[in-house]
């Protein structure tokens, strides 16, 4: 996903083109990891001093909607980036950074051998640790 491409998403469900929400998604293409509602809200306020954490997390809660953003938890808040691809993975996450790492494969292969009868609706696999970087 990309700005160009979110913005499209976004007039294509009804919502309105803002420089804010511009804004917010330029934040996303400028950092390869998750990031904090916190986090985002310091990068925009350069720009928008007056913009609230509210408006902050009612916006992401639309992109994550939308699929335009993924979201995950990390030490018990919610963090977002960018969705990265449209072919089914999981990630490896940084703890400390938040860096990602794609994992091409899914293990509900395994998983749905042992759930037959069950109806699978969704699942999330992620795995997290601390990437090379961080480690030195």
């Amino acid at each position: 996903m990309n700005v160009t491409e979110a913005i499209l998403v976004l007039k294509e469900n009804g919502y309105k083109y803002t420089d804010k929400r511009e804004a917010l998604l330029q934040i996303f293409s400028k950092h390869d990891r998750y990031l904090s509602a916190k986090e985002v809200l310091e990068f925009v306020h350069a720009n928008f001093f007056r913009l609230s954490y509210d408006t902050i997390y009612r916006n992401l809660a639309i992109f994550v909607d939308l699929g335009i953003i993924e979201q995950t938890e990390l030490s018990g808040e919610k963090h977002f980036r960018f969705s990265c691809c449209s072919s089914h993975h999981h990630h490896f996450i940084c703890n400390q950074c938040g860096m990602t790492k794609n994992i091409e494969f899914c293990p509900m292969d395994g998983v749905a051998e042992n759930l037959i009868g069950y109806q699978i609706s969704s699942h999330k696999f992620e795995v997290y640790g601390t990437c090379p970087n961080c480690e030195k």
